[in-house]
């Protein structure tokens, strides 16, 4: 075998593929991520309601569109579906920059809906990818390894946003180079998501290779959304899906009231870094082979029941404190920052719990790409409601304490559904072999895949769910 088949061989493994999604990640939604977290999107704490309409529009899209988006990655393929969805982040960030030199607010309100629909089509695929590519050992240190190169987005877009800012000494909103550079970078994650390889040529550390299937009839997939809602698993963690978002307008609303621009840029940059500790640190725990996975998949429940009680307990409390129409932001300099910074990292901490888990989740519940990219499709379009909702009642003007307790609340009932999925794991999915999707570009390949003998595949598009 020459250099050049090693070197495919190893572009085209597993691990690769996951880090060149995280990339692509780290400049798309993790850019975007970094925005909205500073608060208002970056802009003064006036534009709050403006921001909030174009998220409840984005996350309205996101949520009818998710519906359906595990049909247009098997139609598409992977690696297309991701090109298409990335660049919507593209738009969204132009029309912050647009709005800050132009104040055209109905092209935020516009760009919100355009990245709902891409997003929705993005994170079915990005779904498809790093639940089905890893050997069931691996998979949650595949989320870890995703989750971590997904929110260094994050930390980069609060950095960058710091250090343009620190001369304005915190006042107001960010500055327009800000935007600029978000634009740019997600422009950069667009032409990453090209790099990848067509799933077809995926081979995993043990040699064997993701197998293909033709896709199916439109109509079949439209079947198979369908058999999705039948899934006993997936109503179960329907209250799961809806809070999994439900918290950032709480949090990024109470980062921008509280914290001035500065500030909020650091607690941006703290919140996304310890995301990256927690997916790492569930991550390892969650693929400890010395138990068996259905007492792995409890403990993982029972942990984070624990951290999220905790956590919202101390949010309630700090809560009480303040309300929406707090008029002295502070500085990190200012002696009140402590508790409020830690309590604000810590928010971030229980977001990569709570979705590093319930991506694991799901990853045990089946080794089949195709059915994860449903899953996938329609777990971020429950979590997208949620949001949308969240945005909406947040940019009706709820009382911030009122909003605490609804997260809260909302996280709580969530866990009885993730108790009853955790306690029927089974230990593999290994009999039902891994079946994806065909890139368009690789026709031929895949053919002289589905000729080899080693490799099955599930026919028709249908499957046991």
């Amino acid at each position: 075998m020459d250099i050049r088949n090693i070197l495919f061989r190893r572009l085209a493994s597993p691990l690769v593929q996951v880090v060149l999604l995280g990339f692509v990640c780290l400049c798309c939604p993790g850019m975007f991520n970094a925005l909205n977290g500073l608060g208002a999107g970056g802009m003064m704490a006036s534009d709050i309601a403006l921001v909030n309409s174009a998220n409840s529009a984005l996350y309205a899209c996101f949520a009818v569109v998710g519906f359906f988006a595990g049909s247009v990655t098997n139609t598409l393929g992977v690696k297309t579906t991701l090109t298409i969805g990335s660049a919507g982040y593209a738009v969204y960030s132009s029309s912050l920059w647009v709005y800050d030199a132009k104040q055209v607010s109905g092209y935020v309100i516009a760009s919100g809906a355009i990245l709902g629909c891409c997003a929705g089509i993005f994170w079915s695929a990005q779904g498809a990818i790093m639940m089905a590519y890893p050997e069931e050992k691996n998979k949650g240190k595949y989320v870890a390894i995703f989750w971590t190169l997904f929110n260094i987005g994050g930390i980069l877009g609060s950095v960058i946003t710091l250090g343009i800012n620190l001369e304005s000494g915190g006042d107001g909103g960010v500055s327009t180079g800000t935007y600029t550079a978000f634009v740019v970078i997600m422009i950069v994650g667009i032409f990453l998501s090209l790099i990848l390889a067509p799933p077809s040529m995926v081979v995993r550390s043990d040699g064997t290779h993701v197998s293909v299937t033709k896709s199916a009839h439109w109509l079949e997939e439209l079947k198979g959304v369908i058999r999705v809602w039948k899934e006993w698993r997936i109503i179960c963690l329907i209250p799961a899906f809806l809070a999994s978002n439900w918290f950032y307008a709480y949090q990024f609303h109470v980062n921008a009231v509280y914290f001035d621009a500065t500030t909020r840029a650091l607690n941006g940059t703290m919140y996304w870094g310890m995301q990256i500790i927690a997916s790492i640190i569930f991550g390892f725990i969650l693929d400890y082979q010395g138990l068996s996975r259905r007492v792995r998949a409890l403990l993982g429940a029972a942990i984070l029941f624990v951290v999220m009680m905790a956590i919202w307990a101390g949010g309630l409390v700090f809560q009480l404190s303040f309300e929406n129409d707090y008029d002295d932001p502070i500085h990190w300099t200012d002696s009140r920052f402590g508790r409020p910074f830690l309590l604000y990292i810590f928010y971030g901490f229980s977001d990569a719990l709570y979705q590093s888990y319930l991506y694991w989740l799901m990853g045990a519940m089946s080794n089949d790409p195709k059915l994860l990219a449903r899953y996938a499709g329609f777990y971020k379009a429950m979590q997208s409601a949620g949001a949308a909702i969240s945005f909406g009642i947040d940019s009706a003007g709820v009382r911030l304490r009122w909003a605490c307790v609804v997260c809260w609340v909302i996280v709580t009932i969530s866990f009885p559904g993730m108790f009853v999925v955790a306690n029927q794991i089974s230990q593999t999915n290994a009999p039902a072999e891994d079946t994806v999707d065909n890139d368009s570009s690789s026709t031929e390949h895949n053919m002289s895949v589905m000729e080899k003998p080693s490799q099955r595949s599930i026919s028709d598009g249908k499957y046991e769910v």
